[in-house]
């Protein structure tokens, strides 16, 4: 799931964009965010991210790369294991995506 939000991260960043990872532990949880440099997704785009088949801009098409499924399946991984998942706008100018997952003991 990490690999899908950087592909997504490095697909939708210009040239000679970054992409920044981070990953820490909050108490009982394990959050990972990743965010890239502009573009960023257009204004009231955010809530929509994460439905299926979206995609923020009508110029993206699938030969381009990107079918609007890969933050839904992120969601749906993320939510089936106890966790949650957030699009926001990143301080680099682009978009920030941040899921925690709570600690698992067997």
């Amino acid at each position: 799931m990490i690999d899908n939000l950087l592909q997504n991260a490095a697909r939708h960043t210009d040239a000679p964009g970054m992409v920044r990872v981070a990953i820490w532990r909050d108490g009982n949880f394990a959050q990972v965010s990743t965010e890239d440099t502009p573009p960023a997704a257009p204004d009231g785009a955010l809530p929509q991210l994460f439905d299926r088949f979206y995609r923020a801009e009508g110029s993206r098409s699938r030969a381009l790369g990107g079918s609007g499924l890969g933050l839904p399946v992120s969601e749906a991984i993320v939510k089936a294991h106890g966790g949650t998942i957030t699009a926001t706008a990143s301080d680099l100018g682009g978009l920030k995506v941040t899921f925690t997952l709570p600690e698992t003991r067997k």
